[in-house]
């Protein structure tokens, strides 16, 4: 049975003290939006913005729809030539990427109905199968794409950086030890990441008032 992302954080915050005082200070979690391209849409829209920066990124996007068409599938992106899509800025690299993707999703490697019953490490482990899709962008999509919440993304430094300052680990912990770190949270890893994510800027320079 699926519960309220308001619920799963209560649930964790109730596990653990010094998650509840990070709730408190960041107050409750919202979903993000989903790409207005759907599941497909998300993983272009990962593979594009890879080591790219922001407005470099959003404006090389932006050409990709625009060559593709009104409406973004592997199908549509599948007839766009080259030629068109090199132009609009993408990298060779990136453009095998996202030819590698089409492939894979009109085959059946990789599966994208939202309300899929694969688990999260299947659905991962069909993901990073595509070329330019590792395994943090996997998880990305996997916690913010189909909203699973039991994510424990423990190769991002953020997750790790904040980890270590709300429960006051010095040097953070590296990501071998941080997987049974989440254990106990578990069915909630994804909610236990986002605070983590948020005690970065919070637990930092004195901002937080229980460490005054």
């Amino acid at each position: 049975m699926r519960i309220s992302l308001r619920a799963a954080v209560d649930e964790v915050a109730a596990r653990d003290p010094v998650l509840a005082h990070l709730v408190a200070l960041a107050g409750p979690l919202e979903h993000r939006p989903r790409d207005p391209d759907g599941p497909f849409g998300a993983l272009v829209r990962a593979i594009v913005y890879q080591q790219l920066a922001g407005r470099a990124a959003q404006a090389i996007h932006g050409r990709v729809r625009a060559t593709v068409g009104e409406t973004l599938t592997p199908e549509t992106l599948t007839a766009a030539p080259d030629e068109a899509l090199r132009a609009a800025g993408l990298s060779a690299n990136k453009l095998a990427s996202l030819r590698d993707l089409s492939a894979k999703i009109r085959d059946g490697t990789v599966e994208l109905d939202r309300s899929s019953r694969l688990g999260d490490d299947e659905l991962i482990a069909s993901l990073v199968t595509v070329r330019g899709i590792g395994r943090w962008t996997a998880e990305m999509y996997l916690m913010f794409e189909l909203r699973r919440l039991d994510v424990w993304p423990v190769d991002d430094l953020g997750v790790r950086q904040g980890y270590g300052s709300a429960w006051r680990l010095d040097p953070p912990p590296t990501a071998k030890q941080l997987a049974p770190l989440g254990e106990r949270f578990r069915p909630y890893r994804s909610i236990v990441a986002r605070y983590c994510w948020q005690a970065v800027a919070l637990l930092r320079g004195g901002t937080d008032p229980a460490l005054r």
